[in-house]
């Protein structure tokens, strides 16, 4: 039996309504948010699960309360699962970054893994943090399930960084919405396979508007909600 991590990103928070920058901004979930997380309780209410971690951050922690109160679990934190912080671009909307910081924006904008926002950290800081802590919770849960509760580009980076993807387009070519759930099966702590990837049909139902989310400015030419 392979270990399996339900790869979780929080439910939606104001911030995502507004296009704004949240990464290490410590906002809570908004109504909208707590019932997409109040759906995906629902539909892993019958899984047998042995753990459920969190990034310390309010929206997740949230998001993982609600997803453990079937299972009696307690959420463990692990401050290394946090979001990438964004510097001096924390709480700013989209637009206001393209105008106000334009030439950082741009050069972020090609290469947002080495590339960090003035005061901020680039993909590869964060990945370099939160890599090994997944991995340490495959081999601390070997054979078992268990849940995973991060953030937007946290999730893209790990699942790129596994799978072997190259890192650099993470942005590019991955996206999660508000509470997408991924499903990661471990042979060990190397060879995952990708079962589930960005799934949100627990809460289809729920404003069809979060279901589509600008990855960068190649995909859309409106602006979509961030984080």
């Amino acid at each position: 039996m392979p270990t399996r991590i339900f790869l979780v990103r929080h439910g939606a928070t104001q911030l995502t309504q507004e296009d704004r920058f949240a990464g290490s901004s410590d906002v809570t979930l908004s109504d909208e948010g707590r019932r997409q997380a109040a759906s995906l309780a629902e539909r892993l209410k019958n899984e047998k699960l042995e753990a459920i971690y969190t990034s310390p951050l309010a929206r997740t922690r949230e998001t993982a309360r609600i997803l453990a109160a079937p299972h009696g679990l307690e959420p463990i934190a692990e401050p290394s699962l946090r979001e990438i912080d964004y510097g001096r671009w924390e709480g700013l909307r989209r637009d206001e970054v393209e105008r106000d910081f334009e030439a950082e924006y741009a050069i972020w904008q090609e290469d947002p893994f080495t590339i960090a926002p003035q005061g901020g950290e680039s993909g590869l800081n964060a990945l370099d943090r939160i890599l090994p802590v997944v991995r340490r919770i495959v081999e601390t849960h070997r054979h078992r399930s268990v849940v995973v509760v991060s953030h937007k580009g946290a999730n893209r980076l790990v699942i790129s960084s596994l799978l072997g993807f190259d890192v650099r387009s993470y942005r590019d070519r991955l996206d999660q919405s508000p509470a997408a759930l991924n499903i990661l099966d471990f042979m060990n702590e190397v060879r995952p396979r990708l079962r589930l990837f960005n799934d949100v049909s627990h809460y289809e139902g729920i404003p069809a508007r979060v279901l589509s989310h600008r990855l960068s400015k190649w995909w859309s030419p409106q602006p979509q909600p961030l984080q």
